[in-house]
């Protein structure tokens, strides 16, 4: 068996990966908007194919994942998760962006549940609280997938363009750290079940997971056209709205051992809760990209501990397995994650994209409100 730090290296780079393709697409998107000539409504409903197409992938890969592993599973959805994101760059319509969005999502919400298995492997097997820094480790590598596009935008790079070489470059260097001889559990009675919707004590944990991915995945996909269309900052600095945020979710995530030890888990994410709310009060009320900026980095401290307390929590409930109770909060949890962008879109049609965003105020509330949930049972 190898050490904790190859394996944590080998999981983080799969981490990474998947971040980072999403942040490179995030990015982009007013750029695809603009060459489809897509109106908000259109660029919601296109997005919501990407929801589903995750949505459709989770309980599909619980299976494979428990007939096949989760280490080869992981590396080969990777590889086709980094070329379905080169497909996005060359549709030509609304209906075959459609069609690529459902494929992307379906790859990204896969190598989501395989990785964070990989991940609960890792953690179970040295005994240590390594989940928080494995999606420390997403962040990291959506904030660069963002700033790829800043960079991209500033040399004059086209999106098919910036997506191959982007995407090459870290597909590359993820599958090769990843190269590491662990050998994945697997379960004939688990794949048989698949993945089940949360009951029980396990509902309140998925709800506040759900509020917390619903934010998280709203400002991926709509930052940078709120900051270009409401704020009326250029589209280098538009691509910069993802990438603060990531940043600061980042070193909130690094840092939340240290503060769920200090103050425990319920307080924690009490102060996500808050930090959310105050972020989306400044967003909203922002007449300049400034302030806009700064309401989203809040929003990462925010959003940061929020997925990972939620699988803790998961994880050491009396009634259910903690495989199955990880997958039945992931369902909801990345289902917000994807749910959200196209809810703000529909939202954005209907009233403004300014008001679609105060949508998030009364769920950063309810994260505040649900926190005691968050408690492991373990705990007193």
């Amino acid at each position: 068996m190898i050490g904790l730090v190859a394996a944590w290296r080998a999981v983080a780079a799969m981490f990474i990966l998947n971040g980072a393709l999403f942040g490179i697409w995030a990015s982009r998107i007013p750029a695809v908007r603009d060459r489809l000539d897509l109106t908000h409504e259109a660029l919601g409903y296109g997005l919501l194919f990407m929801a589903a197409g995750a949505v459709c992938s989770f309980p599909i890969t619980g299976r494979l994942t428990d007939r096949f592993g989760a280490v080869v599973l992981t590396r080969i959805i990777a590889v086709l998760y980094t070329l379905s994101l080169i497909l996005l760059a060359m549709a030509g319509g609304f209906w075959a962006l459609a069609a690529c969005l459902f494929v992307f999502g379906a790859f990204h919400g896969s190598m989501d549940v395989a990785m964070n298995a990989w991940a609960a492997e890792v953690e179970q097997t040295f005994d240590k609280p390594v989940m928080s820094s494995f999606h420390a480790m997403w962040s990291l590598g959506a904030g660069l997938g963002a700033l790829s596009g800043y960079g991209a935008v500033q040399v004059g790079l086209t999106v098919v363009q910036h997506f191959l070489l982007a995407g090459g470059l870290v597909a590359g260097f993820a599958l090769a750290l990843s190269w590491v001889r662990w050998t994945s559990r697997q379960s004939a009675l688990a794949a048989r079940s698949g993945f089940a919707l949360p009951s029980g004590a396990l509902v309140l944990v998925g709800l506040t997971a759900l509020c917390g991915a619903l934010g998280e995945g709203a400002v991926a996909d709509w930052s940078a056209i709120f900051l270009r269309d409401v704020s009326g900052a250029t589209e280098s600095v538009a691509a910069l709205g993802y990438a603060v945020f990531s940043v600061t979710m980042v070193a909130f995530r690094l840092a939340g051992g240290l503060a769920i030890a200090r103050f425990g888990p319920v307080a924690t994410a009490r102060f996500g809760g808050v930090c959310a709310a105050l972020g989306v009060c400044c967003v909203v009320s922002a007449a300049a990209a400034g302030l806009a900026l700064a309401g989203f980095a809040l929003m990462g401290v925010g959003y940061a501990v929020i997925m990972p307390l939620a699988f803790s929590r998961a994880a050491s409930d009396p009634h259910v397995p903690p495989g199955q109770a990880i997958a039945s909060v992931a369902t909801l949890g990345y289902g917000g994650l994807l749910i959200g962008p196209p809810l703000i879109g529909i939202l954005a049609e209907m009233l403004t994209l300014r008001l679609a965003f105060t949508a998030l105020l009364p769920l950063a509330v309810l994260i505040v409100l649900l926190s005691a949930t968050l408690r492991p049972v373990s705990l007193d």
